[in-house]
């Protein structure tokens, strides 16, 4: 695997045994490359900023700010950075407030190491990622949430975008499909975003889901 562009990561856990346990297997990939580990959601930010990853793999509950803190830091700061939350959380209210904070993935510690790291790769290829043993509550959530502020005026256009999203197609794929510029397709984003009071992909096309807009395809892939 010669001039393999390689995947960098940062690694945020506050408990040192478990990061090591993480670590080892990402670091079995030859595609990745951990290029530092932080043990408090401070240390996080700085380590994200400094060396601009492609991937921050990061725990909710940590010492000085949170995952969910540091998401939402990484967002206003507009860093072009793919985030997972790794964590033993599954309570819908982690969940959704990961997601408006504008993280890429949620996943359970629970999951096989085969998962996270696919979960890595499709994170860094622009999906959206979350774990099945969570998917149906979250959708019970949202869809309570929507019932009590219902909106829904998405073009017929933005509807393809977001159902090819819930499909698992990047941006690029998206493009090709619809043919379409990715330039569009990041405006048509923009304007679900706004739409659906959206902070990412994820967050979009479960909100859509549980408005019957669109097929839930993403409890489905992977």
């Amino acid at each position: 695997m010669k001039n393999q562009k390689k995947i960098r990561l940062v690694l945020a856990d506050d408990h040192a045994i478990v990061r090591a346990g993480i670590r080892q297997f990402l670091d079995m990939e030859d595609d990745f490359e951990v290029v530092a580990e932080a043990d408090d959601g401070e240390q996080a930010k700085l380590y994200i900023e400094q060396l601009k990853p492609d991937v921050a793999v990061l725990d909710i509950q940590m010492p000085k700010s949170s995952g969910i803190d540091v998401t939402r830091h990484i967002r206003t700061k507009h860093l072009p950075v793919g985030i997972l939350v790794l964590t033993a959380y599954e309570d819908t209210p982690y969940v959704t407030a990961v997601l408006k904070a504008g993280a890429n993935g949620y996943v359970l510690k629970t999951a096989r190491p085969a998962e996270i790291i696919q979960a890595v790769r499709d994170v860094y290829a622009g999906k959206s990622v979350l774990d099945k043993a969570i998917v149906s509550k979250v959708l019970d959530y949202l869809s309570a949430e929507e019932n009590k502020h219902p909106t829904s005026n998405l073009s017929d256009r933005e509807l393809e975008v977001l159902t090819l999203a819930a499909k698992g197609f990047t941006n690029r794929a998206i493009a090709v499909q619809l043919s379409i510029s990715d330039r569009t397709v990041q405006g048509h984003f923009a304007r679900i975003f706004e739409k659906l009071q959206a902070n990412s992909r994820t967050e979009a096309v479960m909100k859509a889901v549980s408005m019957g807009l669109i097929a839930p395809g993403i409890a489905d892939e992977g």
